[in-house]
């Protein structure tokens, strides 16, 4: 894991390395609540990758979990993500501003995890 400085409110944890073991113990960290969302999305798939023989599958699943964490390690931006979606479910405002902070939270993550 490699830890990423966030002046005086650092990270929960340090960004794990982008393996399923290293994920899911992260996620068991910061959102136990999510533990099994993420062992059925591993499995489905590990399932599709052998069925198309092809690591695709694999890959996505890393991405996706390497950005949750990326985020949720990080507990006032996945507190304004969650506010942010709430807004374009809502339907209250300009949905405009809110997806490009929703993208440039998404973009910030992917970068913090290596996969930018």
């Amino acid at each position: 894991m490699s830890a990423q400085p966030d002046g005086p409110y650092g990270p929960l944890i340090p960004m794990p390395e982008l393996t399923p073991d290293a994920l899911r113990a992260a996620v068991a960290k910061i959102a136990p609540s999510r533990i099994p969302a993420l062992t059925q999305h591993l499995f489905e798939a590990t399932t599709n990758a052998q069925q198309t023989q092809s690591l695709a599958p694999l890959r996505a699943f890393v991405h996706s979990w390497a950005v949750f964490v990326a985020i949720e390690r990080h507990p006032q931006r996945a507190a304004r993500l969650r506010e942010l979606e709430r807004l374009l479910t809502d339907g209250e405002q300009d949905t405009a501003e809110a997806v490009t902070e929703i993208r440039r939270i998404h973009e910030t993550a992917e970068t913090e995890a290596g996969l930018r």
